[in-house]
């Protein structure tokens, strides 16, 4: 049986966050890739969000209390991710776009997006009950680090959430100022930090233990060669309808159901429960696409939910956002009255749309190796995918690479 993450305090994982990040890194376990689960594409350098070039991610998880849940006390097994597009440093406003898979979830800043076709500043990924805190902080970070004339710039931040309810307390307030900060400034290019971490770090997926998972593809086109690369905060999904690579694995697992203090809540004798819980798709690319083909690019992102084997249920809410590190907008510029626009001819979008839904289908599978298994909130022990059952099933079904 999977280990279970222990309840460190909440000390103990802000202590030293860029040293937490370099060690979660730093990882031996193993990503989907290396079980010898076959994906298609080419993935850049970490198979990460951060292969486009100036995206930076950082984490702080909060992991603290145990037993009986006491709104407003804990147990406390959530976080805060956050993504710079352009860098801590980055001021430019990037080009953007987003879509709806099914709408019951919250993503502040999106009328901006869908008016504008831009946002400003980072994106922040976190628990539903952090929003508020999270938004704000967001605001008073801006306060400390963008110059004064910019400062209009940033009143709208966006942050989104999926409900991390059965194993944090949601209306506990843990996320505070400080750690929406060491999210910001511990970020970092480079391997980024999967599984129960960030803004994951309570998530379910497939009823097992889900969380952040991130993937890449370079692409080559007639224009030039570009990354395209995806994170996801995943929450969502129910356990017969999973599938990797192609099988549907979730029913040939044995096991590992979600409990309640040992004894088993869920499983095929118990029905098939409602799908309502979220997933956050961030799409980042350095191709030079417009607003227009970046809404595009996020639709694309529902294929590669859908090869997982997701339906976006009634009250599941799932979300994507695409945008453009090439595409800028420095806010106090007096454009010219014809100003160039960078451009691909939307001829040439369709590698790009193939890179999308093969980075969002491995960035989720990649979630499902990474988390451990996890007990939260009156008693709630979440398993870890089995990776030694889901290679045999992949084997007898001649569906690995090695």
């Amino acid at each position: 049986m999977p280990r279970a993450v222990p309840a460190l305090p909440r000390f103990a994982i802000l202590l030293c966050g860029c040293a937490l990040l370099i060690a979660a890194a730093a990882d031996a376990k193993p990503r989907a890739r290396d079980l010898g689960i076959p994906f298609d594409g080419t993935p850049g350098a970490f198979n990460a969000i951060t292969d486009v070039a100036g995206v930076e991610v950082g984490h702080v998880t909060l992991i603290r209390g145990e037993g009986r849940l006491e709104p407003g006390r804990g147990p406390v097994r959530t976080g805060v991710t956050i993504i710079h597009p352009l860098g801590r440093a980055g001021l430019a406003g990037v080009a953007a776009g987003r879509a709806v898979i099914n709408g019951t979830g919250e993503w502040t800043g999106m009328h901006l997006v869908d008016e504008a076709g831009l946002f400003m500043g980072p994106v922040a990924l976190t628990g539903s009950g952090n929003v508020g805190i999270v938004h704000q902080s967001l605001m008073d970070w801006s306060l400390k680090t963008v110059p004064p004339a910019l400062l209009t710039t940033r009143v709208l931040p966006v942050v989104a959430e999926t409900l991390d309810g059965r194993l944090n307390d949601v209306f506990g307030k843990p996320v505070t100022p400080a750690d929406v900060f060491a999210a910001l400034e511990t970020a970092k290019g480079g391997p980024v930090p999967e599984g129960n971490v960030g803004g994951g770090t309570g998530m379910i997926a497939y009823a097992f233990k889900g969380g952040i998972g991130t993937s890449s593809r370079i692409v080559e086109t007639p224009a030039g060669r570009f990354t395209v690369g995806v994170l996801v905060q995943a929450n969502h999904g129910n356990r017969q309808d999973l599938r990797i690579a192609g099988i549907p694995v979730g029913d040939a697992i044995t096991g590992a159901w979600p409990e309640v203090n040992g004894v088993a809540v869920m499983g095929p004798d118990k029905g098939k429960p409602q799908e309502k819980n979220s997933l956050l798709v961030v799409i980042a690319t350095d191709a030079p696409l417009q607003p227009h083909q970046l809404e595009r690019m996020a639709r694309r992102a529902v294929l590669g939910v859908g090869r997982n084997g997701s339906t976006a249920a009634n009250l599941s809410g799932e979300m994507a956002l695409a945008f453009s590190t090439t595409n800028r907008l420095m806010p106090g510029e007096t454009p010219p009255p014809l100003k160039p626009i960078s451009d691909l001819s939307s001829d040439i979008l369709n590698p790009l749309f193939e890179a999308t839904v093969q980075a969002t289908e491995e960035a989720l599978v990649n979630q499902l190796v990474a988390s451990e298994t996890m007990t939260g909130a009156n008693g709630v022990t979440v398993h870890a995918l089995p990776t030694d059952q889901l290679v045999a099933i992949l084997k007898a079904h001649g569906r690995l690479t090695r």
